[in-house]
């Protein structure tokens, strides 16, 4: 049975006990994504500790924070059966004591392409709220997944750039049987919208394709093959596709309806991005693209 902590001084004294810890950060909403994370996180340390928050710092004005979903008993439930030491659920008075917070971060260049540039600030709020945390929680390790690809190199970014001491796993992306990635929003999705909504999968799978074709590794292909699918599903708008380099995530490719630029050679694997946006709901999705050296 999982001890709840709902303030940091519970928290801090649960930090007490012995063993090495994995943290899963999450924002509620729990599905098979999040399950997974924690179980392997619970491969990684002896104790694990979830953390289920909804961080308002990485929501723009214009963006759902008040509507996201919060689904805690669900959520308890879900993570009842599973090996969790400590599931953290602070309020955002308890996290941020003395709005607006009067020091913070400030994510460099990493945090201003793609989805730094449709969400103005996001990362800057991501990384305030991981690094708090760190400091609370203390982990060896923690898991993020390989959905928020972005956010899995400004992270990894923040551990350099901070020293914390802390191990970061990326874990696969879980997806439903039509390839369409679990993600809390997809709960916004009306019945047609859940319909269209693989079509993100099904333009990486394409866009993959075309890039690779005849030998040869052709990332401006690729994205343009992605917006192709993409605007021939209606009930989609597309926002942007893209190819960065898998290590650095340094740039290569970025296309938006009618508009392919190429910004660097490729340099070893590569990660191709999409976002698109069904009705209210903005989704977003990846997949490795793995070069044959």
């Amino acid at each position: 049975m999982s001890e709840l902590l709902e303030s940091i001084s519970a928290l801090r004294q649960w930090r007490q006990q012995p063993g090495t810890v994995a943290l899963v950060p999450t924002m509620g909403a729990l599905h098979e994504g999040h399950l997974s994370l924690v179980r392997q996180a619970g491969e990684l340390a002896e104790r694990v500790v979830v953390s289920i928050f909804v961080n308002p710092t990485q929501f723009g004005p214009n963006e759902d924070y008040a509507r996201y979903p919060r689904t805690l008993a669900a959520d308890l439930e879900a993570l009842a059966d599973l090996s969790v030491d400590a599931v953290f659920v602070p309020s955002a008075d308890e996290m941020y004591p003395d709005p607006p917070a009067r020091v913070s971060l400030r994510v460099g260049d990493l945090g201003s392409i793609l989805e730094g540039a449709s969400r103005p600030g996001h990362f800057d709020g991501v990384c305030q709220v991981v690094a708090k945390l760190f400091n609370l929680v203390q982990p060896q390790v923690a898991v993020f997944g390989e959905k928020d690809a972005q956010q899995l190199a400004v992270i990894r970014q923040l551990i350099r750039d901070l020293n914390f001491p802390v191990e970061i796993v990326g874990a696969p992306i879980v997806r439903e049987s039509d390839g369409l990635a679990r993600s809390s929003r997809n709960a916004y999705l009306s019945t047609e919208e859940r319909l269209a909504a693989p079509v993100l999968f099904r333009s990486l799978e394409q866009g993959i394709a075309a890039g690779s074709a005849n030998g040869r590794v052709d990332p401006p292909a690729a994205v343009n093959q992605v917006m192709q699918t993409l605007v021939s599903e209606p009930l989609v708008e597309p926002e942007y596709a893209a190819v960065v380099n898998r290590d650095s995530f340094e740039l290569v490719a970025l296309a938006t309806v009618g508009n392919v630029e190429y910004f660097n050679p490729p340099k070893g694997d590569l990660t191709l991005l999409v976002a698109a946006r069904l009705g209210n709901t903005r989704l977003i999705d990846n997949r490795h693209w793995k070069v044959e050296q």
